[in-house]
């Protein structure tokens, strides 16, 4: 499983080390895929989750006709890159990606384990999502509340 929060700065080469606990988690995986979340950071992930949310965006018959699904097409799988581990531990997010969510070279980045996938976000963006999202957060911690309620019993 992949949790925590990590702090890394992307090197001059736009390499970002993962942390080793992670790696760990990652176990003989070396290739991750990399692209725009839905909010203003990089999902990174394995390419069979990759390749499960690929498949329900792309393999419907008429998903090129949906106008919601060819929004994800473009959004999601278009940028979608795979990306290896080198052997320092370190991945390299591409260009285009890293300009995407404003992830510049030398500077701190956040690094999140959401269980299974990981997000990787500009220190700036991550502290006004925490800010502007505070009021949805408690909303969503009264429903977690009733639906740990209702599974209890």
């Amino acid at each position: 499983m992949l949790t925590g929060e990590y702090r890394n700065t992307i090197d001059e080469k736009g390499r970002i080390l993962i942390p080793s606990r992670l790696r760990l988690a990652l176990g003989e995986n070396s290739t991750l895929v990399i692209t725009r979340a839905v909010d203003p950071c990089l999902w990174i992930m394995l390419p069979p989750f990759f390749e499960n949310i690929r498949s329900k965006i792309m393999d419907d018959p008429g998903a090129m006709f949906d106008s919601n699904l060819r929004l994800l097409q473009r959004r999601i799988i278009a940028p979608a890159m795979e990306c290896e581990i080198d052997k320092s531990g370190r991945l390299l997010v591409p260009p285009q990606l890293r300009e995407s969510v404003s992830l510049n070279l030398k500077e701190e980045s956040v690094m999140l384990g959401i269980s299974t996938y990981l997000e990787l976000w500009s220190v700036d963006a991550y502290n006004r999502f925490l800010n502007d999202s505070e009021a949805d957060f408690s909303a969503a911690s009264q429903s977690l509340s009733l639906l740990l309620q209702e599974g209890g019993r």
